[in-house]
């Protein structure tokens, strides 16, 4: 964990993430997880847990903070911009926040918090750093060769735009 000396911005920032998430509980709208993506010294995008409201596994809320701001900017990377979070995020958060090349995480509480009540991440965490053939789920190889022929077409290609 990197301690640093921080603007009373930066404390505004996880407050309104904060706001947002004890207005997600309150409203039983989703889980205790709120996020802000900030640019510039503004809120550019804010998202809300909605993994029970909308049946989305994937609607975390950092992943619907990244989702608004990239779709705000008009671009899949948001090299620019800080993520304000509620919750140390979980691997699929992480992972996104990665592809989108946020510059900066600042979180709240940590997976252990979040584990104590009911959120526990670690046999996610676990899992991954898992050989394929250990892993609980099991993972099967299949027409290699024929998804290798859509890779090079990639690599032909004179309209990728390269992320």
């Amino acid at each position: 964990m990197v301690v640093m000396k921080r603007s009373r911005a930066v404390d505004q920032f996880m407050e309104r993430a904060i706001q947002l998430s004890v207005e997600n509980v309150r409203s039983g709208a989703g889980g205790p997880f709120a996020a802000v993506v900030v640019r510039n010294g503004a809120i550019l995008a804010t998202g809300v847990n909605q993994v029970t409201g909308t049946l989305d596994p994937t609607a975390h809320a950092e992943i619907v903070a990244i989702r608004e701001a990239c779709r705000a900017v008009r671009n899949f990377q948001l090299s620019d911009c800080e993520l304000y979070t509620t919750c140390e995020p979980c691997p699929m958060c992480m992972g996104a926040i990665y592809w989108a090349r946020i510059a900066r995480i600042y979180y709240a509480t940590t997976r252990e918090d979040a584990a104590k009540v009911g959120f526990d991440d670690s046999f996610i965490y676990d899992q991954l750093a898992l050989k394929l053939e250990a892993r609980k789920i099991p993972m099967v190889q299949i027409l290699r060769d024929q998804a290798l022929q859509v890779f090079q077409e990639w690599e032909r290609s004179q309209t990728k735009i390269k992320y």
